[in-house]
């Protein structure tokens, strides 16, 4: 490998200031609230808790009803030049990539998943005819929607050249999902010193962080192809699968396991901790093992470990607040399908704030500005 370069590489400096787009988010979540009132008509209100949340809740009487609609960005732009070095189709990851998108916003309010929807615009016809890549992402999409225990209901598959760049698609899925019985509505109102974080791991970089992971391979010696172990390359680590946490949040609730809140570590990395908009202090005592792609990108990026972290999910896919006495078995029951956790820190009185203590990084609460 050629030696790092001098200049950090920075997820700004790829192109995405979040500084120019939550300003828009916030505006648009406060046209969005003067909305609510339009459901009174129907014997229905929103939880107004829920706005600025990772899903969008609405009081339907005997259960709430919770939905979003995420889309992928631009990791099936990796996918594609993948394809193009190896022959292969890597459709089927990327469909759980995107699906992962937004069931993993929706279960963080207590949510059980029950109806995807599919938006697959491409840059024209002709996407649709490679067969392979086609069945690829039907056959992902499926299985995805298996796995979290959700109907597939329908979509729309726009051609839309002049919009879409021609050989491209983009990828975007709704979903819609129950809490029932309503106890498990989980949008904070819990949350208090002394809970407990627990972090899922994740399986590499996940969906978030790919503008800056693909600018990278300008810097690369063999570009996607450079090694990150000794059988992975780069492409291949990008395009590890995101984790569909769904399977977890469902079985803790059968466990009888009370989840006070949940946050999905996506945009904003390890900042998405104080997501809460509660003064509160997140301190942190224990880091999960980095993936590989994830070390690699920070090391050839030369990011520090405050832009690292406050960038990509640095091996936390997930967060469970919790009880203190529930953690052990959060982890255990986390652990038993298949997807590692950790006891990781420590919710306490204070200002709002994120403390990574083995790391010395901290962040506050002017830089997480999603309301």
């Amino acid at each position: 490998m050629s030696s790092a370069p001098a200049t950090p590489l920075t997820y700004h400096q790829a192109g995405v200031d979040y500084d120019v787009i939550d300003p828009l988010k916030v505006a648009a979540q406060r046209a969005a609230a003067a909305t609510a009132a339009n459901l009174a008509p129907h014997g229905m209100a929103e939880v107004a808790a829920s706005r600025g949340e990772s899903a969008y809740v609405v009081d339907a009487g005997p259960f709430y009803l919770a939905s979003i609609v995420e889309c992928l960005g631009s990791k099936a732009l990796v996918a594609d030049e993948m394809a193009r070095l190896t022959g292969r189709s890597y459709y089927d990851g990327i469909a759980q990539d995107t699906i992962a998108m937004a069931v993993n916003d929706l279960i963080t309010v207590g949510a059980t998943p029950l109806v995807v929807q599919a938006y697959w615009a491409a840059g024209g016809s002709e996407w649709f005819g490679d067969a392979q890549r086609a069945q690829a992402l039907v056959e992902g999409w499926k299985r995805a929607c298996d796995t979290c225990g959700v109907a597939w209901g329908g979509g729309e598959t726009p051609a839309l050249a002049g919009i879409v760049e021609s050989g491209r698609i983009d990828l975007a899925a709704s979903c819609t999902g129950i809490v029932q019985p309503k106890s498990r509505l989980s949008l904070g109102e819990r949350l208090a010193p002394g809970d407990a974080i627990v972090l899922l791991a994740s399986s590499g970089i996940h969906a978030n962080g790919l503008t800056l992971a693909r600018k990278l391979v300008e810097r690369l010696p063999q570009g996607y192809l450079t090694p990150v172990t000794s059988t992975l390359n780069y492409g291949e680590a990008l395009l590890a699968p995101t984790v569909l946490y769904a399977p977890v949040t469902e079985a803790l609730a059968k466990a009888g396991v009370a989840v006070h809140y949940a946050a999905n570590v996506t945009g904003h990395g390890w900042r998405k901790l104080m997501r809460h908009p509660a003064a509160l202090t997140y301190r942190l005592h224990t880091v999960p093992d980095v993936p590989p792609v994830l070390r690699f990108v920070q090391q050839h990026a030369q990011l520090d470990d405050r832009e690292a972290y406050g960038t990509f999910n640095m091996g936390a896919g997930f967060a469970l607040y919790v009880a203190a006495g529930d953690a052990a078995r959060v982890v255990k029951v986390s652990r038993a399908l298949g997807i590692e956790a950790w006891v990781a820190g420590t919710v306490e009185a204070g200002p709002k704030q994120v403390l990574i203590e083995p790391l010395g990084v901290r962040f506050g609460a002017d830089e997480l500005q999603l309301r």
